[in-house]
Order: structure tokens, then sequence, then C-alpha cells
């Protein structure tokens, strides 16, 4: 009785909310237009994804950077891309953090590393967007608001990022998202460790993948590209990697794939 109850309040509040946070008609097809892997959804999915895009732009404080202004237009390009990975699991998950910066374009981070002899290498690393646990999220401008080609390469900057968000919600970045328990740890890792494997394998030979090559860089790196993938580039992802696929679209509640062309 008291979960109904308290499930009836949430539900209302977020009413309110969405109320509160109107998204007009205009702006949405606007932003369906420039993302066509995103407008060939349901109509249930593309209203529920509304729903949580004004839930997502209540919650989350955007700033801009380098003299961007972080325009309305902006704010739900981002929300809408964010927002379809949770589209059937929820914003619970990205409650870890609030702010997300926009920068203009890439923008050049310093690093430093120490090998394993101890020594210290210095080095400049150009990124496109970046999730820190806690946060704030950084996203390049250019990269969100080309999405809608960049879509034929699997590459989407909104979505790699909030996948290492969603890997980071059980505390660590390890190419495991939060699972019920560690009988679905231990299946997740299994399928997700042979199609990281082979992935490795394939880069090495130097051969064309949908995921990008950046992937075999570590196993949370590949959680992100193959998120990406499975998204804007289902098909692509679902040909090479079919169980990992089967595995995402469980995980997910969604098959992309199965969308209209």
């Amino acid at each position: 009785m008291i979960g109904r109850w308290l499930s009836r309040l949430r539900a209302r509040r977020e009413q309110r909310i969405v109320e509160r946070r109107t998204i007009s008609d205009a702006l949405w097809l606007e932003t369906l237009a420039s993302l066509p892997f995103v407008a060939r959804r349901s109509e249930a999915d593309l209203a529920e994804l509304r729903r949580l895009s004004s839930l997502f732009l209540d919650e989350k404080e955007f700033s801009g950077a380098g003299g961007l202004e972080v325009t309305d237009a902006i704010a739900l390009r981002i929300a809408v891309q964010a927002c379809l990975p949770v589209l059937h699991l929820g914003l619970p998950l990205y409650r870890g953090f609030v702010g997300i910066v926009v920068h203009p374009d890439e923008v050049v981070a310093p690093r430093e590393v120490v090998d394993d002899d101890g020594v210290v290498h210095q080095y400049d690393e150009v990124l496109s967007g970046e999730a820190m646990g806690g946060g704030p999220l950084m996203l390049s401008w250019t990269d969100v608001r080309d999405a809608g080609e960049s879509a034929d390469w699997a590459y989407n900057v909104v979505i790699h990022e909030f996948a290492h968000v969603i890997d980071m919600a059980d505390g660590e970045a390890d190419g495991v998202p939060p699972l019920a328990n560690l009988a679905e740890r231990r299946h997740w890792e299994a399928v997700a460790d042979e199609a990281f494997q082979s992935f490795c394998h394939w880069v090495d030979e130097g051969r064309d993948t949908t995921l990008d090559p950046y992937g075999a860089s570590g196993i949370d790196e590949f959680f992100a590209v193959a998120v990406e993938a499975f998204f804007v580039a289902p098909d692509g992802m679902r040909a090479e990697h079919a169980q990992l696929y089967a595995l995402f679209a469980e995980y997910f509640r969604q098959d992309p794939a199965a969308q209209p062309g």
C-alpha cells in the first residue's frame, strides 16, 4: 500500500514538472528532424522520450564554456540523446551528477601518467566529451550538433558519455552496468569479455568495424562505444556482436534494429 502511494505521489510530481517544463511542438519537431535515429521510433517511444527529456532538463544544470550560450535547442538536443538509453529504465541511473558543461568544440586537456618505472609522462588529449564520477559531464557542441550525420559511422558523443554514467552508477567504470544479482553480473562479464576480445583482435588486424576502434583501449570504453553503436547503428552492431546486442536489448529493454528504417 505504501509503495502504491509513493508511486502515485511520484507520478503526480513528475506530471507537474512536465507541465512546467513543456517542450514546444516546434522545438520538439526541429530536434527530431536533426536526429533521424530518434525520429524513427514509435509514437509511444517518442512520447515517453519527450516526457523524460522534460524531467531531465529539470534535474540537470547546463553551463556553456568558451563563450557558448546554451539555448533551449542545445539543451534539448542533449537531453533527447541522453534519455534514449534510459527510455525504459528511468532517470535514477543519472542521479549521481547534476552539471553538464557544453564547449563550442573539442577541448585539449592536459594529462599525466606514471609508468611502471615511476616515470611521469605528460601529454595533451583532445576530448569531445568526458564523464567523471559525480560530474560534471563535458560535451562538445559541434559533436552534439552533428549527431544525425555521425550516426552513419556509429558515433554519438552524448550516448557515449552517458553510457559511462550508466557504467559508473554502481561505483566502478568496469563495463558492467548496475545489475540485480551476481549471476546476472557473471553472465554479463562472460558475454562482454568474449565480444571485447574478438573486437580487440579485429582492431589489431586492421579490420573495419562498426564500433569505434577506440573501444579496444579498455573494457570501459568498449562498453561505451558498443552502447552508442547499439542505439545509432544497430544493424552493424548486431551483425558483428550478436550476443552482446541481445544482452543490451534485454538490459535496455529496447531493440533499435527492429525500428523502421
